[in-house]
């Protein structure tokens, strides 16, 4: 990965240093500049060119370079903006991180014993954690389902997304949801650019549902922390995140029972 890491770097500058002019908050580049500009430097391709710009959505940071062109207190991401076509961005939040000062609260484990033997801290591992423990549901308040996995589709003005779940909910009103999923394991950070993907694949999708994408991460083993984001006039924004720790039933106290009901009163 850090080999990766080196030439994906060198190829990301390469492409920013040639297009970027100075006051500019947008740098567009498309999939070939990936291509021409691979082989003026020497650089073997990874067979699927898409991994280059998902390894700096989640995972490594843009090179220095880049870096130092972005105003104080704003990041560059990059962002879909077609069919293999992309623009270097800037954000004042680049990348969602858990909040280390957050409560936790204990949650019963509901995991079938199969699943938590070869169910592993990734993506895939932490889905089947939020729906066996009906996550989704505790988090929102709805009734939620799981409609779909890793819906892959065209949106208008960004070209192919992905989204990793699914769920379509109901609320006491009979209001109706859509809720899709990014979750992150392992090393994987999750960005602002998946959750904008996500607000446009509703509103393409299932315009007559409210849209409430939510984020799911390993904060560490059996701790998992959600966000939800609204939109506003500056863009996307977290409104909840709530941690949870996914226990033996045995491991629920009456002190812990006490404690989440006096936070029910607190909000009541």
């Amino acid at each position: 990965m850090a080999k990766d890491s080196n030439r994906y770097s060198r190829l990301i500058e390469t492409i920013f240093r040639y297009k970027y002019k100075k006051g500019l908050r947008e740098v567009p580049f498309r999939r070939e500049d990936l291509v021409t500009n691979a082989a003026k430097l020497g650089i073997k391709l990874p067979k699927n060119l898409g991994d280059i710009v998902y390894s700096f959505r989640y995972r490594a940071a843009l090179p220095e370079y880049v870096r130092e062109r972005a105003p104080e207190g704003e990041e560059w991401v990059i962002r879909p903006t077609g069919l293999a076509q992309y623009k270097f961005s800037l954000t004042t939040m680049p990348r969602i991180l858990p909040n280390s000062l957050l409560a936790e609260t204990k949650i019963p484990d509901a995991t079938p014993g199969i699943i938590a033997m070869y169910a592993v801290n990734d993506e895939q591992g932490l889905l089947a954690k939020l729906r066996y423990n009906r996550l989704i549901d505790i988090f929102t308040g709805i009734t939620c389902y799981s409609l779909q996995n890793h819906l892959r589709t065209t949106v208008p003005g960004m070209g192919q997304v992905e989204t990793d779940e699914l769920y379509v909910g109901v609320d006491q009103r009979g209001a109706q949801y859509v809720f899709p999923i990014q979750a992150k394991g392992g090393t994987d950070q999750l960005g602002v650019v998946q959750i904008e993907q996500d607000f446009a694949l509703c509103s393409n999708k299932f315009p007559q549902l409210i849209c409430r994408p939510i984020a799911a991460q390993f904060v560490k083993d059996n701790i998992i922390a959600l966000f939800s984001f609204e939109e506003g006039e500056n863009g996307v924004a977290i409104c909840d995140e709530k941690h949870y720790r996914l226990v033996p039933p045995e491991q629920m106290t009456d002190a812990d029972l006490e404690n989440y009901r006096k936070r029910t009163n607190k909000t009541a």
